[in-house]
Parts: C-alpha cells; sequence; structure tokens
C-alpha cells in the first residue's frame, strides 16, 4: 500500500496525466502549511483547509493533496499539543525537558515531510503521509 517514505505504492497516473495547474495547487497545498511560522501555527491548518474548500469540487488530484495536507497538519498539532501539555507537567518533576526536545522533534519532522509532499505533489504523485490520522475523508 506505501512504502517506506510514505508514498503510495498503488498505481499512479503518470505526471503527464494530471494537469500541471493541478500539480501547482497541490503543491501550495502542501506549502501552505509553512504559513505556520509566521502565523503562530494556525496557518498550517488554515493554509490547507483554504484550498482544500476552494479547489475540492473542481481539481480532483488537489482534493486528494489538499486533505492529506490537512489530515497531516491536524495530527502534528495534536502532537505538539500533548507533549507540551505533557511536558509542561512533568517539567514540575523537572523530567519535561525531554518532552520539549521531542516537541522539537516533531516541529523538524513536519518541515522535512511537508517539503518532501510538495515536491512530490509537484511531480503529479500522490503522496500519503506516514504516521498521519485520516480525519477527513
Amino acid at each position: 500500500m506505501f512504502d517506506e517514505q510514505g508514498s503510495s505504492t498503488e498505481p499512479q497516473a503518470s505526471a503527464g496525466a494530471i494537469d500541471p495547474q493541478q500539480r501547482q495547487w497541490a503543491l501550495f497545498a502542501h506549502l501552505s502549511a509553512l504559513s505556520a511560522l509566521f502565523t503562530g501555527g494556525i496557518g498550517a491548518v488554515i493554509g490547507p483547509l483554504v484550498i482544500w474548500l476552494v479547489k475540492k469540487d473542481t481539481m480532483p488530484f488537489v482534493d486528494d493533496q489538499a486533505k492529506e495536507a490537512l489530515n497531516f497538519n491536524i495530527t502534528v498539532a495534536i502532537a505538539v499539543i500533548a507533549l507540551s501539555v505533557i511536558g509542561t507537567i512533568l517539567l514540575i518533576v523537572l523530567v519535561g525537558f525531554v518532552f520539549f526536545f521531542l516537541a522539537f522533534a516533531v516541529g523538524i519532522y513536519w518541515l522535512v515531510m511537508t517539503i518532501i509532499a510538495a515536491m512530490k505533489a509537484n511531480e503529479g504523485v500522490a503522496y500519503r503521509y506516514p504516521f498521519t490520522l485520516r480525519l477527513i475523508k
């Protein structure tokens, strides 16, 4: 179903079969999550959500990839919030710094996976993030 990098191993249409405009919008759907760097985190969800809501009915590839980006960013937000809350609680016990480092590692993972997904979408490949809750179907 998926290889170790999260890419779908199911047969894909060649990159030439997907309209370049759809590939570009799919790229934007993934990269729009990077607006989180300037919006205190909320842009990671708002960016892909807006693109999905605007393009879901007219561009099937964008619909798929924007939902994927949205699900991934919601999953990462849940993980960072949970690790921060747990870390804050455990900091009182002087052990919480480990959880803050884990939250930092999740942030690095988010950045790398977002860039990989954007590159794949630009190639016309329907990318699937690993370890992602599929909340929006």
